[in-house]
């Protein structure tokens, strides 16, 4: 507190007042809380030798417990009930393990489909994923409908009927537009929509499920969500299908686990968005934790993968046979390189000199 000499009274400092109007629990603070968190995990994970998967994976169900906040999620889950999921996790773990070390963990791949590619691009990549051994298959949609159709024909043709096919709607759409809009895309047999309306509708979503649901189609989302509150109310409303966790949106490892573990009560699958600067590599150590501690299942499970800016990191991601093999080098994966950190750090970076040039000429 500091003292406000005009008014001779107590008063909560201006930094105070704003970290309050930025959060709580969500927004920037959030974002950076995540941001250090990850950093603390990072560096307990390399002081034990272990990548943060293995170092979760090895610990005792009590000592993940007193990771997690379960502030405003015990009507859904308890520290007991936690205790009890994680618990009747150690059955079997050990074989889950060395699966994981032998096979990886199950992806998708995003990079085929995104709006603005031509066909001819839409096809040469498919073809190139076919070839490489990908069978789960994303396709961006909603900007419009004629458009998505000739798209969703090209590469469900390409792949056939037996692979698995994903749209992703990115909160394009109202929730009556979402509704009418995936009713005519549903005889291209998609296994999910991802984030049909606003992220922050719940009971929107609640709707879009219900209507989609007997079409075969489920509702994937969470990517966006602020936080573990946001997640509780999806599974209570019967929101969505797929429950996508995202490694920094949340507040690192601690709030990821209390997520997973509502996933488990609630028997939904969890398929981690992993687009991004880094997502990939840090979002692998929270999946195959996942199946080996937690949900013990890899029904109808997938882990986003896409190819893109992995070159700066020193440990990027190793993806065989279309599936995260899990790291073995201790921390959290997500240590850049210097050259790159060099070149992009602003203003004096050369990739920020040749913008910042550009825009003066």
């Amino acid at each position: 507190m500091q003292k406000m000499e005009s008014r001779g009274v107590e008063s909560p400092s201006l930094w105070e007042k704003a970290l309050k109007s930025i959060g709580p629990e969500k927004g920037v603070v959030h974002l950076a809380t995540a941001a250090v968190l990850n950093a603390v995990w990072d560096l307990w994970a390399k002081q034990e030798g272990k990548p943060v998967w293995k170092l979760l994976v090895d610990m005792d169900p009590r000592t993940l417990v007193s990771c997690i906040d379960f502030r405003y999620i015990t009507d859904v889950l308890t520290e007991e009930d936690a205790l009890e999921i994680l618990q009747k996790g150690q059955v079997g773990k050990k074989e889950r393990e060395k699966q994981m070390l032998a096979q990886g963990y199950p992806a998708y791949t995003t990079s085929c489909a995104w709006l603005g590619y031509s066909d001819d691009t839409l096809k040469q990549l498919c073809a190139q994923a076919l070839k490489d051994g990908w069978t789960r298959f994303k396709v961006k949609v909603g900007a419009d409908l004629q458009d998505d159709v000739r798209r969703c024909q090209i590469i469900r043709d390409m792949i056939g009927p037996e692979k698995t096919l994903m749209m992703d709607a990115n909160q394009r759409w109202d929730v009556p537009e979402a509704v009418e809009w995936m009713s005519k895309l549903a005889k291209f047999k998609p296994l999910w929509i991802e984030e049909p309306t606003s992220p922050d509708d719940i009971l929107g979503h609640a709707a879009i499920s219900k209507a989609l649901v007997p079409l075969g189609i489920g509702i994937a989302t969470g990517e966006q969500c602020h936080n573990r509150v946001i997640f509780k109310q999806l599974l209570q409303a019967k929101a969505l299908q797929f429950l996508q966790i995202d490694s920094c949106r949340l507040g690192s490892v601690n709030e990821n686990l209390s997520v997973l573990l509502m996933a488990k009560k609630f028997e939904i699958p969890v398929c981690p968005h992993a687009g991004g600067v880094g997502l990939c590599e840090l979002v692998q150590h929270l999946i195959i934790f996942d199946y080996i501690s937690v949900s013990a299942s890899l029904k109808n499970r997938m882990c986003e993968y896409v190819d893109h800016l992995h070159e700066h990191f020193k440990y990027p991601v190793m993806i065989q046979r279309a599936s995260y093999m899990p790291p073995k080098d201790p921390g959290y994966s997500t240590e850049m390189k210097e050259e790159s950190v060099k070149k992009h750090q602003y203003p004096d970076g050369e990739v920020w000199k040749k913008l910042l040039a550009a825009q003066e000429n």
